[in-house]
């Protein structure tokens, strides 16, 4: 009899190791994300999507609450050597996790390690160059990329007398329309989302003035913040008098002002491109996206717009990790396909048509155009027109950001900005604090990274 059972559970042991791998339990990868609903729904789909594509692997998303939110979790997870294998960090975590050292694993190399090609020639420069580096080599893979767009209710138009065909293309012509908004009586002509991505650092861009020194960071750790220049002391001279005029609306920081355009309070808006998934969502009225504004007078304005949103990084497990990264084989192998997954032209045409962000490769873009979608979307292109601005020639200030402690000096800038709008100050002293504050924090990020 114990002969018999001895038999009876080696065949039992044999057959499970013959069992297909289909069968066996997928290896989980860890993604974590910053994206609420109803973006954050629409990623999700497109990870269970690739779920249901094959059986090998299982991604399991997980909402961390917004960009800054998500950032502060994965480092505290990695210290504890908890950390997802994948977090989607947002465009001014760059300099950050560029300095990150053993705590992330380069996208090229995982796709190396992989055996796996993404054709990252195929991105759009403007995109694939925020997350390289200085060697051109890809350390994160974007995805979720924007840039700043304007928004007008063509309804308010109307009613206002203007022609709700033909938005605004100048500063000047923005404050003309935010008169006769204010003088149809409605309260908010004029607004902005993100005020520190939108009102400084696009419209350094824009004017192809520098936000800060050595190429806006990408020629060094010792970059120095440089917002306290003629043309941003001008433009927030402006806000701050228009917003006395009840012509334009402070709308809070980051993203805190997103709402105030598709619920139709403001006739016009400045915001990421991603908002055009939340006002097809939203509003009940007619409206238009166009290119954002600018100073007529200001010599070769405009320039290209830069990017927003975020990318993918790779992170090891922690510090404990030692040359795996505390990853198995197969936990590199299933971070390496999906993210192969993600970088299909079909997956990025479909996020773009679906929520506004942009078509990160010129395939998906091609794909997208092929479809008629622009002609039946007017606008939908607008971004892309706009990263293409000044003939698509980039300069050391349209390229980007890459400024260490980035997130911490973007609030900085929006609390002394905040306090002009108060009229606790003026603007020039507004950007002089935040230029003082911004630069002990660039220090000590260069004290800390410094090799």
């Amino acid at each position: 009899m114990f002969t018999r059972r001895i038999a009876i559970a080696a065949g039992f042991a044999a057959g499970l190791a013959a069992l297909p791998a289909a069968a066996q339990q997928p290896v989980e990868i860890q993604f974590w994300h910053g994206l609420a609903q109803p973006l954050g729904g629409q990623l999700e789909q497109i990870v269970a999507d690739y779920n249901a594509s094959q059986q090998r692997f299982r991604v399991v998303p997980s909402f961390r609450g917004g960009y800054p939110e998500t950032m502060v979790a994965a480092i505290a997870a990695f210290r504890a050597n908890t950390a997802p294998h994948i977090v989607q960090m947002f465009e001014v975590g760059t300099g950050t996790m560029m300095a990150a050292g053993r705590a992330v694993r380069p996208v090229h190399q995982v796709l190396a390690d992989a055996n796996i090609t993404v054709n990252f020639a195929d991105y759009l420069p403007a995109i694939a160059g925020y997350y390289q580096s200085t060697d051109g080599q890809q350390m994160s893979l974007p995805f979720n990329s924007s840039t700043a767009v304007m928004f007008w209710n063509k309804d308010h138009f109307r009613r206002a007398g203007l022609n709700p065909d033909e938005p605004p293309q100048t500063w000047e012509q923005v404050a003309a329309a935010a008169q006769r908004l204010k003088a149809a009586g409605i309260a908010c002509p004029v607004t902005t989302s993100w005020p520190a991505w939108v009102q400084v650092e696009q419209m350094s861009a824009l004017h192809n003035v520098p936000l800060a020194t050595q190429g806006n960071g990408f020629g060094g750790l010792n970059a120095e913040l440089a917002i306290n220049n003629p043309l941003m002391v001008r433009h927030l001279n402006n806000l701050m008098t228009w917003q006395r005029e009840g012509l334009f609306r402070y709308g809070g920081r980051d993203s805190a002002g997103d709402a105030l355009f598709p619920n139709g309070e403001c006739s016009i808006t400045m915001a990421s491109s991603g908002v055009r998934s939340r006002t097809i969502r939203e509003a009940r009225f007619e409206w238009g996206t166009a290119m954002l504004p600018y100073y007529a007078d200001v010599a070769g304005a405009p320039r290209n717009s830069i990017i927003g949103g975020a990318s993918f990084w790779v992170l090891n497990r922690g510090p404990q990790g030692g040359a795996t990264g505390g990853r198995s084989a197969d936990e590199w192998r299933g971070t390496a396909e999906f993210l192969a997954f993600l970088a299909r032209p079909e997956v990025a045409a479909r996020w773009h048509t679906e929520t506004g962000f942009l078509p990160v490769t010129r395939t998906a873009f091609e794909q997208v155009r092929a479809t008629g979608f622009y002609q039946q979307n007017p606008g939908a292109d607008v971004p892309i027109e706009q990263l293409l601005r000044g003939g698509g020639q980039m300069t050391e200030n349209t390229r980007g950001i890459r400024l260490g402690g980035y997130v911490e000096i973007r609030n900085i800038m929006q609390e002394e900005m905040e306090k002009a709008f108060q009229g606790q100050q003026t603007a020039q002293q507004a950007l002089d604090a935040a230029v003082r504050r911004a630069n002990v924090v660039l220090r000590n990020f260069e004290r800390q990274n410094r090799n």
